[in-house]
């Protein structure tokens, strides 16, 4: 049975040229950049050149570029070492949709003493900028904000937000992980002080990410040890996960286009043919200022996780909106947040497609949905 794989914001296939570009430095290239022979010096190249292709898609200084392992250490990195940077201010502004990576981290610096103040959102996923306005004071150390939504695929608007907490004198954090290759981005002009992205959800290997920092930003650091990455971050470089993420900047840039053409009629034709065919069906999020590849739907009185069962059995790849399949019983935070009601946040289902899919797949999901749903439906006590 093949695998149509419509879960590209969990994570996302290794592109073969990227796979290409790395398996070197498991074998041939594999010396230590920090070494004194040219045989570990010659590495260095490879990851200074990797360091540009990155700046190239973000539109910034390659000098502005530090490796982490992922968008988890990137947004913890960015959220203490703001905070250690600038000890006399205690408050930190977040959202109540953010990924967990974000907000595990802000209610554990709250439980420390921090004033942590986490925005809410409308039925369509957006925050309420006067809202941040208004928190904003003399207090405020850092703003961290999502570019967009991992679970509804919701752009919010980062560069007017920039502007904002700029002119309040704050520092603007914002978890790119989902935008990053999607999406075209230019850290050159928007007022962005730190962000986050992850390699292997552009087509790169799992096990690296990237934190931007713009020049002059005060950041503690948030490794000790050696000298890497201008001692920010310590310890010996993942040189093939440097170089596979680089490739994949590189290609996701060549890609651009495509996600916002190709990739975005894919997902336009599967929503509208899922919500056409499938009763109470409810799209989440703002339609219109929303990542190309993701769609979230709700269907009414299902548990997603019995949708998820079901179209595994056709082996198609999506996930829930509910943390069901976590073993709780406890719907999307995002969804909650949003005022999606409980009969529906229980039973979203999200896709996220990539350039690997095909208009094949796309008729094959929209085929099987109404039959999943007619299913379960026929088996739920809340349906007459």
């Amino acid at each position: 049975m093949k695998t149509v794989y419509m879960d590209n914001n969990a994570t996302s296939q290794v592109a073969g040229e990227v796979l290409a570009e790395m398996l070197p430095f498991f074998t041939e290239t594999y010396g230590n950049p920090s070494s004194m022979h040219s045989f570990g010096g010659a590495v260095g190249k490879h990851i200074n050149n990797a360091r540009g292709q990155i700046a190239t898609l973000l539109g910034c200084d390659e000098s502005e570029i530090i490796f982490t392992s992922g968008g988890t250490e990137s947004d913890n990195a960015a959220i203490k070492g703001a905070l250690a940077a600038e000890p006399e201010k205690r408050k930190i502004i977040t959202t109540r949709v953010e990924h967990p990576a974000v907000l595990t981290t802000c209610r554990e610096l709250e439980s420390q003493g921090y004033n942590v103040v986490e925005l809410g959102v409308d039925s369509h996923g957006q925050i309420d900028i006067s809202q941040l306005e208004a928190e904003l004071d003399d207090s405020t150390a850092i703003v961290s904000i999502m570019y967009a939504n991992n679970e509804t695929g919701v752009i919010f608007p980062i560069e007017k937000i920039g502007e904002i907490v700029k002119a309040a004198g704050a520092v603007l954090h914002t978890d790119a992980v989902q935008a990053v290759g999607k999406i075209p981005l230019n850290l050159s002009s928007a007022k962005i002080d730190l962000l986050s992205l992850s390699g292997h959800k552009l087509h790169g290997p799992k096990g690296i990410g990237v934190l931007y920092v713009r020049k002059g930003t005060r950041l503690s650091p948030f490794i000790a040890g050696g000298h890497q990455e201008k001692g920010r971050r310590a310890g010996t470089e993942n040189t093939a996960g440097i170089v596979g993420l680089g490739k994949a900047c590189e290609i996701a840039g060549e890609f651009i286009a495509e996600e916002n053409t190709t990739v975005r009629k894919l997902r336009d034709k599967l929503e509208k043919t899922i919500l056409t065919t499938c009763p109470d069906a409810i799209l989440n999020g703002d339609k219109n200022n929303r990542l190309p590849n993701t769609t979230n739907i709700s269907f009414e009185f299902i548990e997603g996780e019995a949708i998820l069962l079901l179209l595994d059995q056709f082996g198609i790849c999506a996930s829930s909106g509910s943390a069901c399949t976590s073993g709780s019983l406890e719907p999307s935070h995002v969804l909650r947040a949003m005022g999606v009601p409980f009969t529906a946040a229980h039973g979203s289902i999200r896709y996220s497609l990539s350039r690997y899919n095909t208009e094949a797949e796309v008729d094959f999901v929209a085929e099987k949905m109404p039959t999943i749903i007619n299913q379960l439906r026929e088996l739920s006590p809340f349906v007459k």
